[in-house]
């Protein structure tokens, strides 16, 4: 069906619709009067244009310090060999060699982070539990998946709990730490 030419069965439709629409809205039955009347279209008051809501203002942007990321990642590398790890080309090992190291690595990663980070879900339900979500939720917090349509509330069962930091203890560096050198080079002597 397009629009200049609608089926059988849309001109059905189309005309129920109208029909009904006609005898519910006074205002929509003049316009198809003046229609069918020939008289313009543009004749027709125009209803007030709906208030606009306020524009947003436009994020602002901050630079962000490379130092703290990159200060993690040396505390990573230093207590997890995880730069080590996510270069080291593992094809040729085998799933058992692989296994080993990841649980090595694992086992540092997670100790680095409880060090220097209190991290916390974002919600306390367990993944699958049913949760609403009222208008107003945090947008910033919860990201919605799936069928999105409409607005809040939204209903839908948590699939991530999500994590947030609630503390953060990076050690303090001197002034002349270089933050990009994440590991010195070793030489044995």
């Amino acid at each position: 069906m397009t629009d200049s030419n609608p089926s059988f069965l849309g001109r059905i439709s189309l005309a129920v619709g109208t029909f009904f629409r006609i005898l519910g809205d006074g205002e929509f039955a003049a316009g198809v009067l003046r229609l069918r009347d020939g008289v313009e279209a543009n004749t027709a008051p125009t209803p007030a244009p709906a208030a606009a809501p306020a524009p947003q203002p436009a994020p602002v942007l901050k630079e962000a310090s490379p130092d703290a990321a990159l200060q993690l990642l040396g505390l990573l590398q230093r207590d997890a060999r995880f730069i080590d790890f996510v270069e080291e080309d593992i094809k040729n090992y085998s799933d058992a060699d692989i296994g080993a190291a990841a649980r090595l690595v694992h086992d540092g990663c997670r100790a680095t982070l409880r060090e220097h980070f209190t991290i916390r879900p974002v919600r306390d339900e367990a993944e699958g539990s049913r949760v609403t979500l009222a208008e107003g939720f945090d947008a910033a917090s919860i990201r919605l998946t799936g069928n999105v349509v409409g607005k809040a509330p939204f209903n839908g069962s948590i699939s991530h709990r999500g994590w947030r930091v609630d503390e953060v203890r990076l050690p303090k560096l001197t002034d002349s730490h270089n933050a990009k050198v994440i590991a010195p080079a070793e030489v044995e002597l």
